[in-house]
């Protein structure tokens, strides 16, 4: 890890905007794409930089990353997204430290201890609901075949958690159509539950943004692309 030039921060930021801006404007101009910058790989001082060049939204994939970052940048206002996969052990520390969206409930068995331990807080947490849409066993989440039915049980027994949306990662392949087939099954989950009020359809990263944000994306976490 290396502190960035701020022009060559720009630069990047630059790209990464209008590549979201040439991809969206394919699926409809009324499509809003959020970006947040994933800072996993990279120094405080680079998200400062990027703070300072417009961008207000940043993820992170670890608790103790979450709270190091969001404690030493308190000054500034920022927006924090919990991406990382969240273990029990660490609900408490989650709710904390207040997250603007945790993306990654993956278990019915983990909404209902968040929403335990939101409710001893007297708290809420907007959270997505994480799909498996390629259903490969090293990642987590639902199945697409359980996931509407899981979306509607979480709302109707975990009241403290709000569901805002769905996320996923895309397959991991090398093969574009396995890839955009599982954006496309996601989003078709999402098509579904947005009469419950959903707002987001979190897919793409670095290696894959343009195309989840044509398969209806409208939130994309950016990691190595803005810190190269």
């Amino acid at each position: 890890m290396s502190i960035i030039d701020k022009e060559h921060l720009r630069t990047n930021l630059d790209e990464v905007i209008w590549n979201i801006e040439q991809a969206r404007i394919t699926v409809s101009e009324h499509n809003i794409v959020k970006l947040v910058a994933v800072g996993k790989y990279t120094e405080l001082e680079n998200i400062s930089t990027l703070y300072d060049l417009g961008q207000r939204a940043f993820g992170e994939n670890q608790i103790q990353q979450l709270k190091e970052r969001s404690t030493s940048l308190e000054a500034l206002p920022l927006e924090w997204h919990m991406i990382g996969s969240l273990q029990k052990n660490k609900i408490n520390n989650l709710i904390d430290l207040r997250p603007t969206l945790m993306h990654s409930l993956d278990s019915l068995a983990l909404a209902t201890e968040l929403n335990k331990k939101l409710e001893n807080k007297a708290r809420k947490m907007n959270c997505l609901l994480q799909i498996n849409a390629a259903n490969e066993e090293t990642k987590s989440g639902f199945s697409t075949d359980e996931a509407l039915e899981m979306y509607q049980r979480i709302q109707e027994s975990c009241p403290h958690i709000k569901l805002k949306g769905v996320m996923t990662i895309g397959a991991h392949s090398n093969d574009t159509k396995l890839i955009q087939k599982s954006f496309e099954l996601t989003h078709s989950v999402y098509s579904k539950i947005k009469q419950e009020g959903t707002t987001y359809c979190s897919m793409g990263m670095s290696s894959d943004y343009e195309l989840a944000i044509k398969c209806g994306s409208n939130l994309v976490r950016i990691g190595s692309t803005l810190f190269k």
